[in-house]
C-alpha cells in the first residue's frame, strides 16, 4: 500500500475524466490560468487606485478564503460521499478490506484532495500571473515569491479549517469554546496593536520581508495544524447509533405551503441527521463570511462603510447560493427513477429547501448591521443579497441541474457561471455605490432567475440523468 496516494490520484482523475472527458477536465486549470493571465493586465489600473500593500493583502486573503472553503474534510461523512458518486467504490472507504489502518487511508485521502485543489486552483492562477508579469513590467521575482506565499496562504486556511472540522467532529461544544477564545484574542490584538491586523498574517509577512526563519516557522505552523487534525481523526465516530422521533409528519404539515413539501422535508431531515447542517453552516458559510468582513473592514479608509456593507451583502449572496449543493450532495436523480416524479419536481423541492436555508445568511446580515451601526442600510443590503443569491442558484440549476458539486468542474460550465455572476455583481456593486436606492434594481434579477429555473428544469427533463 506504499502507492496508495498515487492510486487515489489516478482514481480522482478517472472519475472526473469519465464524467467530463479527459480534454474537458484538463482544460479546467488552463481556463483558470487564462483568466489570471488576462486579469494581470489590469494591475496597473488597480494599483493607481489601490495601494500595493492593500492589493497584496487582498490577494493573500483570497487564497486564505480558498483554503477555508476547501478544507472542511472533517464534515464529509462516508455516506454522503458514497451517495455523491453513486455506485463508485472509492479507495478511501475500503479500509475494511485493505491491510492498512483507517487513519493512514484518511491521511492519504486528505493529501490527495489537497494536491488536487492546489493543481486545479492555486498553481494555474500563479502560472497565469507569472506569464503576464513580463508584459506588465513586474520583476519575475515577484510572481515567484507570490507562488510561495499564496500557496502557504491556501494551505494555512485549509489546515486551520481542517483542524476546526475535526474538533467539531469530536465535540461541537469544544469548537465553540475554541472559536470564542480565538475571537477574544483577535479583539485584543485589534485594540492593542496599532498596525493593520491583517499585516500579521504569516504568509503576508513573508511576502513583505522574506526570511528563511519566517518561512521555516510558517511551514512548521502549517504542518503542526495538519498533524494535529489527523491525530483527532476517529474512524469509529460514524458508528454511533441514534434514535430520532418522527419529524417528517410534523414538518410536512408545518411547511405545507411549499411546493412538494414531502421531498423538501426529506432533504432537510437528511441534512440535519447527518450532522452536516451545523458543520456546513459554520465551515462553509459563517467562518468564510467573518473572514471576508474582517478583510473588507481593513479597506474602510478607501471605501465608505455602507458601501462595504453592500459589497459584503453581494458576496454573501454568491456564497449562500452554494447552499443548494448541501441538498443535492446526498442523492442523485437515480434514487428517484423508480418513483413517479419528474426532474422538475426534484429540482423545485430542493429549491424550496434552499429558500428555507436562506434564513442563516439573513441572520448573519442582520447581526452585522446591528454591530456595525448600519441598520438603516439593512433593507438595501437584503435586496442585494436575495437577488444575487437567487440569480446565482438559478444559473447553477440551468447549467448543472442536480449535480452542481460535480459539473462545476467542467470548463465550459465554469466559464458561463463565473461570467454570469461576475457581470451581475459588478453592475449591482456599481449601482449600489452610486446611490443606495439604485440597489433596488436588483429586484429585476428575479425575472431572469425564474426564466433560468424554468428553462433549466426543461433542459434536464430532456437529458438522460447521469449517476455519479
Amino acid at each position: 500500500m506504499n502507492n496508495l496516494f498515487f492510486y487515489m490520484l489516478k482514481e480522482e482523475w478517472r472519475i472526473h475524466s469519465t464524467i467530463f472527458g479527459s480534454l474537458s477536465f484538463l482544460l479546467f486549470p488552463v481556463m483558470i490560468g487564462a483568466i489570471a493571465f488576462m486579469g494581470s493586465f489590469m494591475l496597473p489600473l488597480i494599483r493607481s487606485s489601490l495601494p500595493s500593500g492593500n492589493l497584496s493583502l487582498i490577494m493573500h486573503a483570497n487564497y486564505l478564503m480558498l483554503g477555508i472553503m476547501a478544507g472542511a474534510f472533517g464534515i464529509a461523512g462516508n455516506e454522503a460521499m458514497n451517495r455523491r458518486f453513486g455506485q463508485a467504490s472509492l479507495l478511501a472507504y475500503a479500509s475494511r478490506i485493505l491491510p492498512v489502518s483507517d487513519r493512514y487511508i484518511f491521511s492519504m485521502f486528505v493529501l490527495k484532495d489537497t494536491v488536487y485543489y492546489v493543481m486545479l486552483w492555486v498553481f494555474p492562477l500563479i502560472a497565469g500571473f507569472f506569464l503576464a508579469s513580463g508584459f506588465v513590467g513586474i520583476p519575475l521575482t515577484v510572481p515567484l515569491l507570490l507562488a510561495l506565499t499564496l500557496t502557504l496562504s491556501f494551505l494555512f486556511g485549509l489546515c486551520l479549517i481542517f483542524l476546526f472540522s475535526m474538533i467539531y467532529n469530536k465535540n461541537p461544544g469544544l469548537l465553540f469554546i475554541v472559536l470564542f477564545i480565538l475571537a477574544g484574542g483577535g479583539v485584543f490584538i485589534l485594540f492593542m496593536i496599532p498596525a493593520n491586523p491583517g499585516s500579521l498574517f504569516p504568509p503576508l509577512l513573508l511576502f513583505s520581508a522574506f526570511s528563511w526563519e519566517l518561512l521555516f516557522l510558517t511551514c512548521v505552523c502549517i504542518v503542526f495544524l495538519f498533524l494535529i487534525s489527523l491525530l483527532l481523526f476517529t474512524p469509529e465516530s460514524g458508528k454511533r447509533s441514534r434514535k430520532y422521533s418522527d419529524a417528517f409528519s410534523v414538518l410536512r404539515k408545518r411547511f405545507f405551503f411549499f411546493p412538494y413539501p414531502a421531498l423538501m422535508v426529506k432533504d432537510l431531515i437528511d441534512l440535519y441527521r447527518s450532522g452536516r447542517v451545523i458543520g456546513q453552516a459554520i465551515f462553509s458559510l459563517i467562518i468564510p463570511l467573518v473572514v471576508i468582513w474582517f478583510f473588507l473592514s481593513l479597506t474602510s479608509r478607501y471605501l465608505p462603510k455602507e458601501n462595504l456593507f453592500f459589497l459584503f451583502a453581494i458576496v454573501t449572496g454568491v456564497i449562500a447560493s452554494t447552499m443548494y449543493t448541501w441538498l443535492t450532495s446526498f442523492d442523485t436523480m437515480g434514487s428517484y427513477f423508480c418513483l413517479p416524479m419528474s426532474v422538475r419536481t426534484v429540482i423545485l423541492s430542493k429549491l424550496s429547501g434552499f429558500v428555507l436555508l436562506q434564513i442563516i445568511p439573513l441572520i448573519v446580515l442582520f447581526l452585522l448591521s446591528i454591530l456595525s451601526d448600519l441598520v438603516s442600510y439593512l433593507g438595501f443590503a437584503l435586496v442585494l443579497f436575495t437577488s444575487v443569491s437567487f440569480f446565482s442558484v438559478a444559473l447553477s440549476i440551468r447549467l448543472t441541474g442536480l449535480s452542481p458539486d460535480v459539473l462545476i468542474y467542467h470548463f465550459r460550465v465554469m466559464i458561463l457561471y463565473f461570467s454570469g455572476i461576475g457581470i451581475v455583481t459588478s453592475v449591482l456593486s456599481f449601482l449600489a455605490f452610486r446611490d443606495p436606492w439604485f440597489s433596488l434594481s436588483g429586484l429585476l434579477l428575479f425575472i431572469p432567475a425564474w426564466f433560468l429555473i424554468d428553462t433549466g428544469c426543461r433542459r434536464w427533463e430532456g437529458e438522460e440523468q447521469q449517476v455519479y
